[in-house]
């Protein structure tokens, strides 16, 4: 998927990182692309769509399709086992395949715990959980925010290979935001919030 973003661009199957502090606005940022909020002004384009111009069922569904996203805090709900946490994501877009469901869990090594709810995991099985439900639709852009947040560096390097991976399989687009330096490093494509989040200049009238 080809994102536009006005000063920003991402190539369909490509991985991209971006830098910034807490708190600068970058979930926001992502907010925007994934459609969850709608822009005030300024124009969003995946593959020629305009999301700005769509109603929000129309982003709703888009999302559901096509956008998988990996939250900070994982999101998982408590209620329901892993597989059925995956299975629910598969629902949004009325492809429910439990085939998939498993092999996902399987490719994240969670398929002894498919059965297992979030709360008897750990920190970083959860992470793994959240990543398998992010690919769930086989979603043609992946988001993540934050994704190694909450973990410490060993899970959290397995689970930034497991995402880049998984990706790079299903053929999708990534974008991940991070204030950890290590994290952008490993990326290829890269840039920083702070040159991306400035006003338009203006002249100031005479």
């Amino acid at each position: 998927m080809i994102v536009d973003v006005e000063r920003f661009f991402l190539e369909a199957g490509s991985q991209c990182a971006m830098k910034g502090e807490s708190g600068s606005g970058k979930t926001t940022f992502l907010h925007l692309v994934a459609g969850i909020l709608k822009a005030d002004e300024g124009q969003i384009t995946m593959d020629g769509e305009v999301v700005t111009n769509l109603s929000e069922s129309a982003r709703d569904q888009l999302r559901a399709e096509s956008i998988g996203y990996v939250f900070q805090s994982f999101n998982l709900l408590q209620g329901f086992t892993c597989l059925e946490n995956i299975l629910l994501a598969t629902s949004f877009s009325g492809q429910v395949k439990r085939s998939w469901a498993k092999d996902l869990l399987d490719r994240v090594g969670l398929s002894q715990r498919m059965n297992y709810y979030p709360r008897q995991l750990s920190v970083g099985q959860q992470q793994r959980v959240a990543v398998a439900r992010a690919l769930a639709n086989r979603p043609q852009l992946v988001l993540a925010d934050e994704p190694t947040g909450n973990l410490d560096s060993k899970n959290g390097h397995k689970a930034l290979l497991l995402l880049k991976e998984l990706c790079q399989e299903n053929g999708s687009s990534l974008l991940l935001v991070s204030h950890e330096e290590k994290v952008i490093e490993t990326f290829e494509n890269q840039f920083k919030w702070e040159d991306l989040n400035q006003a338009p200049s203006c002249s100031a009238e005479e």
